[in-house]
């Protein structure tokens, strides 16, 4: 061509578009990242594909692209049901594609088709990442490693409130058939799609400035597409857990599978109801605990009781012949002292044949003065034995109101005039909903009385 002659553009548009086909004729099979991805009223498919470098900061490529309506139906349905996944921002694909250039809009590529198992492989991977990473730094169970508090009735929710979810784990908590109070409060947060990420974090933030209020977090959401799953596949989403100084239990509405923020959580349950359920129980668990603790110690407090009892009367039964024997062997002791004085006297008298008026009487007053201390010790020693044995009654006496007064606070009846209730059939306690059946015939008892009821479980 003579560099003189002149090309209109669309003449130019037309080589660059010939040039293109006779260079790429073919379809080639391409890995690349979503970038933007819409649907038109006419049913195709318009993405914007790009590839970025390893640290997935800097954009090295980037093209139009577009799936024909009569491909695009088939290829969805095909990539969601393979995948579980739907075609969304941020997700890496394998497309089959031909492609063209037009002279009004440009380079696109058009595809024909996709490899889920490609996709599923990059899923697995990012997935597994964020779960080396969580261990790698130590904090992969710390949320688990905090203590489920026994009586979980402040609960600060997490939720869309206009999920179907979020309103059945309301009803039904706030429902139960034990009569519990439980107090909840939405942060409401995006449940799906892209600001998803920050929406939750935003509320776990929210919940930090007043952890005081709340005893747990429970994340739930219910209902949706098994794609909506990889939304809590996220490391920032898991890292916030495991920093949260309160116990999170999630309740995100998938049978099968379970994302990351699932297993850093300290509870994954598989519905909202569930979650509900299991605070119910926690509940429940903690009031037959007390229940039959204070059962317990009541028994063992009689017991005790008993056998200190006991043990007060044999001692007692003890004390009084030891008492008597000991008087017994001082006033022996101190006959024989007598017997021993005296015959030492009339040995003297015999030895000296005759004793002064003096002596005598000085002999005399040293026995009647001897007589008279040793009376005086023998008064003591009663004395003696008779306070320690009233000071030793009063000691055991005390223990043992003491010991009353502490059964009376743990007595059941007491822990029924504080509020809680006992729900039996046939006379045994009923600790879980599962132990009861439809038309079941209960009694529930109050401080003041008991009421009989029936069981009609809500369908």
């Amino acid at each position: 061509m003579i560099m003189n002659d002149k090309l209109s553009l669309t003449e130019l548009q037309l080589i660059i578009k010939d040039s293109i086909y006779l260079s790429l004729p073919g379809m080639y099979w391409v890995v690349a990242e979503i970038a933007e991805i819409k649907e038109n009223y006419a049913g195709h498919c318009y993405l914007e594909l790009v590839e970025k470098d390893p640290e997935e900061i800097n954009i090295k490529s980037r093209v139009r692209a577009v799936i024909w309506a009569k491909k695009y139906s088939f290829l969805k349905s095909f990539f969601e049901s393979t995948t579980r996944e739907s075609l969304k921002v941020g997700l890496k694909i394998l497309i089959k594609v031909t492609v063209e250039y037009h002279e009004v809009y440009g380079l696109s590529l058009v595809i024909n088709d996709l490899d889920p198992a490609f996709t599923i492989g990059e899923m697995a991977i990012r997935r597994q990442q964020i779960i080396r990473q969580l261990e790698k730094e130590g904090i992969f169970t710390m949320n688990k490693e905090l203590p489920f508090p026994l009586l979980p009735k402040r609960v600060a929710v997490i939720s869309s409130r206009t999920a179907a979810g979020y309103h059945d784990f309301e009803k039904h908590l706030n429902s139960n058939s034990f009569g519990f109070v439980f107090y909840t409060h939405l942060f409401e947060a995006s449940m799906q799609g892209t600001d998803t990420e920050a929406s939750v974090i935003n509320a776990l933030d929210r919940i930090s400035g007043f952890t005081e209020l709340f005893d747990l977090v429970a994340i739930i959401r219910g209902g949706g597409s098994q794609a909506d799953l990889s939304w809590f596949d996220n490391y920032n989403i898991a890292y916030h857990i495991t920093q949260f100084p309160l116990s999170v239990i999630t309740g995100i509405g998938h049978e099968k599978d379970v994302s990351v923020t699932d297993m850093v959580a300290h509870k994954s349950l598989k519905t909202p109801t569930a979650v509900a359920d299991y605070l119910i129980n926690t509940f429940a668990d903690t009031e037959n605990y007390l229940v039959e603790t204070s059962k317990t110690i009541a028994e063992l407090s009689s017991s005790i009781i008993k056998e200190f009892t006991d043990k007060l009367d044999t001692s007692r039964m003890r004390l009084i012949p030891l008492s008597e024997r000991r008087i017994a062997d001082e006033r022996e002791r101190l006959s024989k002292q007598i017997i021993a004085i005296i015959n030492v006297g009339k040995q003297y008298l015999i030895r000296e044949e005759a004793v002064p008026v003096r002596l005598r009487s000085r002999l005399n007053s040293s026995s009647v003065h001897y007589l008279n201390d040793t009376s005086r010790k023998i008064k003591q020693y009663i004395t003696e034995i008779k306070i320690n044995y009233t000071n030793s009654i009063k000691q055991k006496v005390g223990y043992v109101e003491n010991l009353n007064s502490n059964l009376r606070v743990l007595d059941p009846d007491n822990v029924l005039k504080r509020g809680y209730t006992v729900t039996s059939r046939h006379g045994i306690i009923i600790k879980s909903a599962d132990a009861l059946q439809e038309k079941d015939k209960i009694e529930t008892r109050f401080s003041d009385g008991t009421v009989s009821s029936t069981v009609n479980f809500e369908m």
